[in-house]
C-alpha cells in the first residue's frame, strides 16, 4: 500500500488507521530519510493509542516508553551503528512485548527485526510539498 500524505492532516489520519491495526506485540518497523517524517508520525500513532503525554524522539536515549491503550516503545536507531551493538545496547528485548513497538532507522537491523513487523517507509514526494507513505508486511530489506 502506498499513499501521499500532503500534510499534516493526512498524516494524522494515516497514523489512526495504522494504530487500530495494531496489538500488544505489533513491531512498526519506519524508514526513510532524515527529516521524512518518521517521528512525526510516530507522535500521531502513539496519540492514536492514547498516550497523553507528549511523544519526544529518543535519538540520544534510543528508548522512550509510554502508557496508552497498550504500552508503546518508542526506539530510535539513528545513533545505531550495527546489529551488533543494537543487541550489546539490550534494544534486541523490545523486539517482543506485551505492547506496539515502534522503530525509526530500523532499516540499520532487518535481519533482528521479527518476521509479524510492518514496514512503514516515508519519503519526500516528487515536489518536495508532503510525503509518500508505503506500508509493507515484514522488516526493511537489507
Amino acid at each position: 500500500m502506498s499513499d501521499r500524505l500532503p500534510d499534516h492532516a493526512a498524516t494524522e489520519s494515516f497514523a489512526v488507521e495504522l494504530a487500530a491495526s495494531l496489538d500488544a506485540g505489533s513491531v512498526v518497523a519506519l524508514t526513510g530519510p532524515l527529516g521524512a517524517g518518521k517521528t512525526t508520525l510516530v507522535k500521531a500513532v502513539a496519540r492514536a493509542l492514547g498516550v497523553e503525554e507528549e511523544v519526544t524522539s529518543p535519538s540520544f536515549v534510543r528508548l522512550n516508553v509510554y502508557a496508552g491503550r497498550h504500552p508503546v516503545y518508542h526506539l530510535d536507531l539513528y545513533r545505531v551503528k550495527d546489529s551488533a551493538e543494537f543487541i550489546a545496547f539490550g534494544l534486541d528485548e523490545w523486539l517482543d512485548t506485551d505492547g506496539v513497538t515502534l522503530i525509526e532507522w530500523a532499516d540499520r537491523v532487518p535481519e533482528l527485526l521479527p518476521a509479524h513487523s510492518i514496514t512503514v517507509a516515508l519519503d519526500y514526494d516528487e515536489e518536495g510539498e508532503g510525503r509518500i507513505v508505503t506500508v509493507t508486511d515484514g522488516p526493511p530489506d537489507s
